[in-house]
């Protein structure tokens, strides 16, 4: 009995991923890899209303939504150091993830740029 139930549950499991895609596997496989921070990543993210672009950043990263409306994007900059950056996201913002894995050897690659010509002016008080 136990053997005909193994049978039937391995002849579904086989079915079931049957029926998805090449591109699925691969979207699956690849979204896995960037989360253990195997895949180098650019960022890009614009000011919908302007097409001036806000930030970038790129490194070894795992990116996620979060309740906030926000982008979270955990690096890797060391063997167990990790960074975690939010980007609010809004109607008048967008991003693009791109892929850039192979473009670099340090696994701890990191870079983070903000576009400081679009801010506004901010006065500091003592």
């Amino acid at each position: 009995m136990k053997k005909i139930f193994l049978a039937l549950v391995l002849a579904a499991s086989i079915l079931l991923c049957g029926c998805s895609s090449e591109a699925d596997k691969a979207n699956y496989n690849m979204s896995k890899q960037a989360d253990y921070f195997e895949s180098e990543r650019k960022i890009t993210v614009y000011n919908a209303r302007t097409d001036k672009i806000i930030m970038e950043a790129e490194g070894y990263m795992s990116i996620s939504n979060n309740s906030n409306n926000e982008l979270v994007c955990t690096v890797r900059t060391g063997p167990s150091q990790y960074k975690m950056n939010y980007i609010y996201l809004n109607e008048y913002t967008m991003y693009v993830v791109e892929d850039i894995t192979g473009t670099h050897t340090d696994p701890y690659h990191y870079k983070l740029y903000f576009h400081t010509s679009i801010l506004p002016s901010v006065e500091v008080k003592p």
